[in-house]
């Protein structure tokens, strides 16, 4: 039985704990909440379950004092994106392994000053470090890597995802971090703090991929793009008003040694239709090469009275739990799942 703590109660956070609560293999043994109002709250109360006796608390300290094997990191990405650290170096330091949906995903394609102080936290809690869930922390590590194996030579890949966040209904993560709204005539977001805190997040995908590849990461060129709104635009967080940001396009081209580059495009939408064709499937996966390969992923609510954004909710978490077992059982430090026959340099 593994004891773990729930770190965050937003959307992916209860979905994370109604999952740990419904495990037999797992323990609740804490909820961190943010707000004063769900601090004192019973866990059950908060993801629509039964009473568990486990109180949700706002208090670190009570949190680091207890007796748990693994903290499930479930927060809104920050802005900067290294603000959450501080956090989770106290939880390595008091000996709780970390899985993070939020980042963490491939630490060392930072600097030193980054990722030294996480690593000196995992030593000195003989803990361990994980960021896991579908995009990053999934679907290119496992998924699109495992099918380059097929590949006798290797030229190009490029991964177009996107994301319909219509009925999103957060106003500050919509109009906030996906930069929804935003005037590009007094703030463009593709050049300033936002852009630099995806780069960040993503770029432990570009840096984790040659890894794999075994191939040498030369230079990350970005290439962002802003769609506007047509007319305004009513959305589950909102109003767009015209002429305002209705959807983003974050895109980086990694160039490798070999001649082998990686193309990583994330379209967040207001609605779909503004792009044509181009977004059918929530992945599009180009493989160049000999042979080529095409392939389309798509993850989507079985259920048409839920919202689809529940699907990659699920898909998420599910991605982050599947590790808790190997997590725990690894040695201190940082943890990845590692693709099973990825195409290789030589």
């Amino acid at each position: 039985m593994v004891r773990v703590i729930q770190w965050a109660t937003g959307s992916m956070g209860r979905t994370a704990l109604r999952r740990i609560i419904d495990a037999p293999d797992l323990e609740l043994a804490g909820v961190y909440v943010y707000s004063d109002k769900k601090a004192g709250m019973d866990a059950g109360q908060l993801c629509k379950r039964l009473d568990t006796g486990v109180l949700a608390t706002n208090n670190i300290e009570e949190i680091l004092a207890l007796d748990a094997d693994l903290v499930i990191h479930t927060p809104r990405i920050t802005l900067p994106y290294e603000q959450m650290n501080a956090d989770v170096i106290r939880l390595l330091e008091s000996g709780k392994n970390v899985i993070s949906t939020a980042g963490f995903h491939y630490p060392l394609a930072h600097d030193e000053a980054y990722w030294a102080p996480l690593k000196a936290a995992c030593e000195k809690g003989n803990s361990t470090l994980a960021g896991l869930g579908v995009n990053p922390g999934g679907f290119i590590e496992r998924v699109v890597l495992a099918a380059t194996g097929f590949s006798s030579k290797l030229d190009s890949i490029t991964v177009s995802e996107t994301v319909d966040a219509s009925e999103m209904v957060s106003k500050e993560f919509v109009f906030g971090l996906m930069g929804f709204g935003a005037d590009p005539a007094v703030n463009d977001i593709t050049k300033g703090p936002l852009a630099a805190m995806y780069t960040s997040l993503f770029s432990e995908i570009l840096h984790f991929v040659g890894k794999a590849l075994n191939v040498d990461l030369i230079e990350i060129t970005p290439e962002h793009a802003l769609t506007l709104a047509p007319h305004d635009m009513e959305i589950g967080a909102g109003t767009i008003k015209q002429g305002t940001v209705a959807a983003t396009e974050w895109r980086w081209t990694a160039h490798y040694s070999q001649d082998v580059s990686f193309t990583l495009s994330i379209i967040w939408t207001s609605d779909p239709k503004l792009h044509g064709k181009d977004t059918n499937g929530h992945w599009v996966v180009d493989i160049k090469g000999r042979p080529n390969m095409t392939m389309t992923f798509s993850i989507d609510e079985g259920d048409p009275t839920k919202p689809q954004s529940r699907a990659l909710t699920d898909a998420t978490v599910s991605g982050a739990l599947r590790g808790v077992h190997d997590v725990v059982a690894a040695p201190a430090g940082f943890f990845a799942f590692y693709p099973s026959g990825a195409w290789q340099g030589r």
